[in-house]
């Protein structure tokens, strides 16, 4: 016979884990697409010095 108090329970139990995990998740893809950038500029600057100018950003006009 089956536990319904057991069932709610580890229902409960299994959304959590789910959010928790879709959280760590998308914090590891973060962090390795930010990751990726900079070591894609630290070459692209390395390679081609003085191409990559910073920009600047324009006056707001108000």
């Amino acid at each position: 016979m089956k536990n319904p108090f057991m069932s709610m329970f580890l229902s409960g139990a299994n959304k959590i884990a789910g959010s928790a995990r879709g959280q760590a998740t998308a914090a590891v893809k973060r962090e390795a697409a930010k990751n990726t950038r900079q070591m894609t500029k630290a070459w692209t600057d390395a390679m081609f010095p003085g191409l990559a100018a910073p920009r600047r950003k324009k006056p707001s006009g108000k």
